[in-house]
């Protein structure tokens, strides 16, 4: 009885882990396409998730700070006050839009009663230039690097597919060669066809939902953006008329 305890224990410290090292024996066993395929699709997913977290990270800041920002701005009746406090919110594309539109105002009315002229006459456009300008920086700026998971999310399943494909015709290359379709013969290469179709599909998954997340709050902020070029030009227009 002892004998066969001892037997027994042997053989089942002698049998590979299921699971992360069989997959991992897998990949190290696989046609040098399969394993380029996946190389190619893990490198993708790296650069994505990368991507992921310091978009995310930039994209709440900008959030965040805007909103400060837009609390001190309405809550302050002159431009220069907001103007010299306007570092404090690093980070928000609103901030810097102001920022670009008060230094474009500051050379407009610079001429005193001469840039009041000026703005009657329709070069207020120069403030308007001024502020989509800054916008558009911001928003290539927060756009930066988002298409990488786009074409991610689009190209990895067919990547993987690709790695599908050739390990099908691995396998039925074995068959011909053999003459027998055992498990034994076609498992290895079926298997590594899955596994490229299942990391295509985890580089492509997370890709999308981060792409149209980041999207949508890039959007938001593109509004908001527009909305306060629209408010600052209403002021900067109102002040004129005043004088």
């Amino acid at each position: 009885m002892d004998g066969v305890m001892t037997v027994y224990l042997a053989a089942t410290a002698a049998t590979p882990a299921v699971g992360e090292a069989g997959i991992m024996d897998l990949i190290l066993d696989a046609d040098i396409i399969v394993q380029a395929v996946l190389l190619i699709l893990v490198g993708m997913s790296v650069g994505c998730w990368v991507i992921i977290f310091s978009k995310a990270a930039a994209i709440r800041k900008a959030t965040d700070a805007s909103a400060e920002f837009l609390d001190a701005f309405w809550a302050s009746r002159r431009l220069d006050q907001v103007y010299n406090q306007s570092d404090r919110y690093k980070g928000s594309p609103i901030a810097e839009v102001f920022k670009a539109g008060y230094v474009e105002l500051h050379k407009l009315t610079d001429g005193g009663e001469g840039a009041k002229r000026e703005m009657d006459l329709g070069l207020s456009d120069n403030l308007a230039r001024s502020l989509r300008r800054a916008s558009t920086v911001e928003l290539t700026n927060l756009e930066r690097l988002i298409p990488f998971l786009a074409t991610t999310g689009s190209t990895a399943p067919f990547i993987g597919l690709f790695g599908t494909v050739w390990g099908i015709l691995r396998a039925f290359q074995k068959i011909g060669e053999s003459g027998q379709a055992t498990l034994e013969v076609v498992g290895p290469d079926i298997a590594h066809a899955l596994i490229a179709t299942a990391v295509g599909l985890a580089a492509a998954i997370p890709a999308v939902m981060a792409y149209n997340f980041f999207n949508s709050r890039i959007r938001i902020l593109s509004n908001e953006m527009e909305n306060f070029s629209s408010d600052f030009m209403n002021i900067v227009k109102r002040h004129f008329r005043t004088r």
